[in-house]
Order: C-alpha cells, then sequence, then structure tokens
C-alpha cells in the first residue's frame, strides 16, 4: 500500500457517487483508486444493487450483518459509504449540501430521475459552478432512446457487439464480462478528468453526458470502419480474424491455442516452426492480402498440423520463434499463471474483522503515482457520519435527528468524529 499521500494525484479531490451498478462505480473506483475521496451514497436498507448480485458472498460480518456480493467486491474499493434517502426532502438537502463541497459527482439515474430531487446538474451547477457533473445512462441524455433504462447486455445488442461474437452458425453471443459497462465507466472516467482539469484552469465546470449504446458504438473500432468505409457488414467469424490470417484459435492433440500472426515475418516464423517453410513461397500466402482471400485453404492446411502437436509444445516453440501464440485458459487457470504474482495483479484486503478480500489490482503500472490500496469496499452505511461530519460539518446532535427520522443510517459500531 502507497502510504506516502504526495504520490496520489487525487489527493483532495472530493467526488459524490450517486451510481451504482458497474460503469459508474467502475468509473469511481478508478478515482478513488489515485487518492480521490469518493463518498458513496447509498439508499437506507438497500444500497447498491450489485450487493446481493450472488452467489458468491463473502461471510457474514462480525455484527451479523450479510456478506457482500464478490461482484459489489469488484468495483468499490477505496470509497466510503453513506446510507442517505435522497427521496426524503431532508435527505436531498443533505445530497445538495456536500455537492457544494465536491469536486465531481457521477450518477446513473434515468434522464430527468434527480431533477425532482433538485439534484439534476442545473439545481447543483447554481450552488456549485465548478463542479464536474458526470451522467452515465443507457442511451443518453436526447435522442430517441433517452427515456428508456438500459442495460450493458441491451447495449451489446444494440450497439452490433452481439452480432460480431459468437460461431458463424450459431446464435448471436454477449461478451463474457459486461464491457459495454466497463468501457463506458473507462470512458467517463477520462471524461471526468478532462473537464476535472478544466475547471481547474478555469472554475467552470460541466455537465457530461455519457450512455452506454454511444461507448458501444464507439468500441466497435474497425468494424464499423469496414461498415463506414467499404460498406461490409461484419459477421460472426468465431475466433478468426476479418482481416488478418492466421488469427483464431487452433485445435491440438490435448485443446486449443491460439496463434496470432500480424505479419509476413511472423507467417515465415509460422510455418518454418510447423515443418511446412513451403507455405509461405506460395503465391496466395505470401502476403496478408492473399492469406485472407485463401483463407480455407490456409487454415485447412494448418489445422491438420496443428492437430499433431502438444500445445505446451507447440507454444513453447512459436515463442522462442517470436510468433504470438498462447493456451486458452479459464479462470483459475489464469490466476495460477507466474504473471499474477510477478505483476502484483491481486491485491489483499484484510478486513477489521480478518475477512480477506481479493481485489483485481489497477493494470496500469505508474512509476511516480501509482494506484493505492487504502480501502477495502465499504459496507452499507459504514462511513455515513464521518462523511457527513467531515463533509460538511453537521454536529452530533444533527446525526442523531437525522438517524432517528430514518434520512440517513449508520451501520451500528461505525462512530463519528467528533464535530
Amino acid at each position: 500500500m502507497n502510504t506516502n499521500t504526495s504520490k496520489r494525484p487525487l489527493e483532495g479531490v472530493r467526488v459524490l457517487d450517486l451510481s451504482r451498478v458497474l460503469a459508474g462505480p467502475w468509473c469511481t473506483q478508478i478515482l478513488g483508486d489515485f487518492g480521490a475521496d469518493v463518498a458513496k451514497i447509498e439508499m437506507v436498507g438497500v444500497g447498491d444493487d450489485t450487493r446481493r448480485w450472488g452467489p458468491p458472498f463473502l461471510p457474514e460480518d462480525s455484527e451479523g450483518g450479510p456478506g457482500e456480493s464478490a461482484y459489489y467486491l469488484g468495483c468499490n474499493r477505496n470509497k466510503r459509504s453513506a446510507a442517505i434517502d435522497i427521496a426524503d426532502p431532508a435527505g436531498a438537502d443533505l445530497i445538495r449540501r456536500l455537492a457544494a463541497q465536491a469536486d465531481i459527482l457521477v450518477e446513473n439515474f434515468r434522464v430527468g430521475g434527480l431533477k425532482k430531487y433538485q439534484l439534476d446538474y442545473e439545481s447543483l451547477r447554481a450552488i456549485n459552478p465548478k463542479l464536474v457533473y458526470c451522467s452515465i445512462t443507457g442511451f443518453g441524455q436526447d435522442g430517441p432512446y433517452a427515456d428508456r433504462g438500459g442495460y450493458d447486455f441491451i447495449a451489446q445488442g444494440m450497439g452490433g457487439l452481439m452480432s460480431i461474437t459468437g460461431d458463424r452458425d450459431a446464435a448471436p453471443t454477449k461478451v463474457g464480462v459486461a464491457i459495454t459497462d466497463l468501457t463506458t465507466g473507462i470512458y467517463a472516467n477520462v471524461s471526468v478528468l478532462i473537464a476535472l482539469r478544466h475547471a481547474e484552469k478555469t472554475g467552470i465546470g460541466q455537465h457530461i453526458d455519457c450512455s452506454l449504446l454511444d461507448t458501444q458504438i464507439a468500441m466497435l473500432a474497425n468494424q464499423a470502419m469496414s461498415w463506414l468505409v467499404g460498406a461490409t457488414v461484419p459477421g460472426r467469424m468465431g475466433n478468426a480474424h476479418p482481416t488478418v490470417v492466421p488469427y483464431r484459435t487452433f485445435e491440438s492433440l490435448d485443446g486449443d491455442l491460439i496463434i496470432a500472426v500480424g505479419n509476413d515475418h511472423q507467417f515465415k516464423a509460422l510455418v518454418q516452426v510447423l515443418g511446412r517453410p513451403d507455405l509461405a513461397l506460395d503465391e496466395r500466402f505470401m502476403e496478408n492480402s492473399g492469406r485472407v482471400i485463401h483463407r480455407d485453404a490456409l487454415e485447412a492446411e494448418l489445422e491438420e498440423i496443428v492437430g499433431t502437436w502438444r500445445s505446451h509444445q507447440l507454444i513453447a516453440q512459436l515463442v522462442a520463434a517470436k510468433v504470438p501464440a498462447g493456451p486458452v485458459n479459464t479462470i483459475d487457470q489464469v490466476f495460477a499463471d507466474p504473471f499474477i504474482e510477478a505483476r502484483k495483479s491481486v491485491h489483499h484486503f484484510v478486513r477489521d474483522d480478518n475477512v480477506d478480500i481479493p481485489t483485481l489490482a489497477y493494470p496500469g503500472k505508474l512509476s511516480e503515482t501509482p494506484a493505492d490500496y487504502r480501502r477495502e469496499p465499504p459496507r452499507l452505511g459504514q462511513h455515513t457520519e464521518e462523511i457527513l461530519s467531515q463533509w460538511i460539518n453537521l454536529s452530533t446532535d444533527e446525526l442523531r435527528h437525522l438517524a432517528a427520522a430514518g434520512v440517513i443510517w449508520n451501520r451500528p459500531g461505525q462512530q463519528s468524529p467528533t464535530s
């Protein structure tokens, strides 16, 4: 853990997190990883939907409270949780007061959903002109689908990703993780940091409109460009690549492996390892464009040869020959790989009740300002009084009154600092 606050580039930045599920929490977790003070606002008695998205769950805590789901734990480290009923006018007023002290607000309510509480961008901008306010929705703040709710699965389908995922003759298939939520969270994070830089320079905040469908369309990348440039409608090709050959999985004697040849030099090295250097001299296969055109003929030859090898032996020889290749790992095999330990891909928190909480590390290795894992994902309402005391100076009496009225809830055993 990095305990030197000078190494946290976002130290002193306050983030009011009104988001839940994945895209928003993914965005704010990254902000927290680099030092921002992230106040995760959750509904009293309910909390983030993903707390109960399981099993698997952590064990019950020492007070007998439910253990958090693995899903929730994956995107909520480096935050503090405050349970506040924003539907109560007194609760909405607390959020406005917190927003006055915030640098960034991230929310993923339906379009217009916060306006009735006077927590929309226009209302909060009047209180805090420097506020960077990021709204994450399924389909954006305007356009033909703005009123619809949206999940990652819907965006994968509507955004074309499922039409190019899966085997050629199989049904459309979604990606095995909520990839559109995750990429939207990353785009939101980048947008927030750009807007924060602008606000620091000018004193003027702004509204950021991020949607899952916008993101998924942008993430079509080269597949979208094939349509825009060449009017080609890409389809499902299983594990093959539309414009690079050979670049797919092959079946060996003991399982599948990946061979990913990105240039003609690598192709020559591949066929040398396979004992078929003549294939590199065949006019059909000498250049990638020809290999794409004559894909079926070439891949039939390669399938026959690769099928005589054991995967680990072939991978070792290909890697030695500088040909990109690798296994198709199951998740347990991923975490048994020495790469995990060498790259510190997993960090372990030990909670105050000695429960071990693993978390996937931020993947970027920054030499001067590395990600900092200082807080395990919070339990619901664990920091309600702490946040309200520190951010807006509520007194002990005020906190007790709000708790008695059901406006806030503080997890038992968690005491607020003395105001």
